[in-house]
């Protein structure tokens, strides 16, 4: 039955449009994986040189398993964001006599081609049979290997166990992000090490090979769980239901029903981007943007040097999210444009809707990051100023570059690794949001008034605010100019 389903999905990919269109940058990706194997495999037939050099006098393999748990638990807030879960039309296989357990292990275990299971094993083949069983045996050495995979396969599924939560349980999603960020910050503080516990766990199963049944257990226990959780919403009635709850939730939002059409509007932006594949993973990316910071404001490097790279770092928190949203602005409705410009809707406070969601964006991402006041009341005054600077003078660039983009976006598919719908305008309009305030703030720092060029930033932002009226019918007049040229870029061919 699995060779069935194989030849189904192969033959659906290979008649689609996409396909054919992305041929030569499907070419040129596989070329980019195949230099990066060969690059992961000289790491991994070096590794132990490399760590010799790093860490004089230390085993190489205590090193490396010092590493693993930060490996996996990195790896697994990777593929929250970017490993796709595993797409099968399931509603066309639950009429026919085919067991429904049947297609539940099919879709599970069709994750278990992904990249990201491959990727380690370039570096932990070498690693095992040069270096752990040099010093121990080669059967040690396939047990480690064995125990790897075993772990990468819990990643596999705990990832996507937890990418099909996230719709409709968030806060056992929420509860794991905040177990990952504990684990972090309490490696970060010296209260746990990280390393030392994973240099400890895999170095005993070095000596005890037997304990490899623990992380056996663990995998089959996710797997059990991820089984059932799908196998629980395979009936027609269920999925029906769910999609007439997702349906409700949205429009029976009170608040925008009392806004009349900009509340309908705005009720609509918010099913779009919840109900559809694409708009919903760039929502993922929410928790990265918010915590950036925590890359750069522990370092003292990036505290001391004054340089703009502060500036960058609070316009991508509190622009970041608001970048994605407005970049694809009008790419978003591209599967029904056509049918927006004969609607009866007003242009101009359809445009102000767009407007709106991006200060609520925004606004919603400066609040979650003022605790960064921790680090010091400086980096508070910049993230406020670039904050001001991204509601009152990036969000009307994004805007107007917006209508420029004639790239069909197909909603149903997601973003990682994804650069359908993507063009030059989209990438031109990045360098308002990252370079023009560093070059705003350097001159003034150059005569040693710092804290002039932050507020030049934050009064820019101001005055863009201040004039948001004539900057919206600007916009609009742009919109109006290019609605039929967008339109028929937006046409599916």
């Amino acid at each position: 039955m699995f060779r069935i389903f194989v030849r189904h999905q192969w033959k659906e990919a290979l008649r689609s449009t996409i396909w054919h269109k992305n041929v030569a940058a499907n070419i040129f990706i596989g070329f980019l994986f195949l230099l990066m194997i060969f690059y992961l495999l000289l790491i991994g037939i070096l590794i132990d040189r490399i760590l010799a050099d790093v860490y004089p006098g230390r085993n190489p393999a205590e090193m490396f398993n010092g590493f693993l748990l930060l490996y996996f638990l990195a790896d697994l807030v990777i593929r929250f964001y970017l490993q796709q879960v595993s797409a099968f039309h399931i509603s066309s296989y639950l009429h026919l006599p085919i067991r429904r357990r049947t297609i539940v292990h099919y879709v599970e275990l069709k994750t278990v081609l992904s990249i990201f299971n491959i990727i380690p094993f370039f570096i932990v083949i070498p690693f095992a049979f040069i270096v752990v069983g040099r010093q121990y045996a080669p059967l040690d050495a396939w047990i480690y290997l064995i125990t790897i995979f075993l772990m990468v396969m819990v990643n596999n599924f705990l990832a996507t166990y937890l990418k099909r939560q996230l719709s409709s349980r968030p806060r056992i999603v929420a509860a794991a992000g905040l177990a990952v960020v504990g684990l972090i910050l309490l490696n970060y503080f010296g209260i746990l090490s990280i390393s030392g516990f994973s240099s400890l766990v895999f170095g005993y199963l070095l000596i005890h090979p037997q304990l490899v049944a623990i992380p056996a257990a663990i995998l089959f226990a996710v797997y059990a769980v991820h089984y059932y959780f799908l196998k629980k919403r395979l009936y027609p009635e269920e999925i029906e239901t769910r999609k007439r709850q997702k349906m409700d939730s949205i429009s029976e939002i009170r608040y925008l029903k009392g806004l009349g059409i900009t509340g309908e509007i705005m009720a609509l932006e918010m099913k779009l981007m919840w109900r559809n594949k694409r708009p919903k993973t760039t929502i993922y990316l929410f928790p990265l943007f918010i915590l950036y910071g925590l890359f750069f404001y522990p370092q003292e490097i990036y505290m001391n040097q004054g340089t703009g790279l502060l500036i960058f770092v609070g316009v991508f928190m509190s622009g970041g999210m608001m970048l994605n949203y407005l970049n694809y602005a009008f790419g978003w409705e591209s599967n029904y444009f056509d049918a927006l410009l004969t609607s009866r809707i007003d242009m101009e406070r359809y445009i102000r809707v767009k407007f709106i969601n991006s200060l609520i964006i925004s606004t919603l991402c400066f609040i979650i990051t003022i605790p960064y006041v921790f680090f010091g009341w400086r980096i508070l005054f910049i993230n406020f100023v670039t904050f001001l600077y991204n509601i009152g003078f990036l969000s009307f660039v994004l805007l107007y570059m917006a209508t420029f983009n004639k790239k069909r976006i197909d909603l149903s598919r997601a973003s990682a690794f994804n650069y359908q719908g993507i063009g030059a305008s989209n990438w031109l309009a990045m360098l308002p949001a990252f370079l023009f305030p560093p070059l705003v703030y350097w001159p003034f720092q150059a005569i040693g008034l710092p804290y002039v060029g932050f507020m030049v930033i934050g009064v820019i932002g101001l005055i863009g605010l201040s004039l948001h009226r004539v900057f919206l019918q600007m916009i609009r007049s742009q919109f109006e100019k290019r609605r039929y040229i967008m339109a028929e870029g937006f046409r599916v061919r």
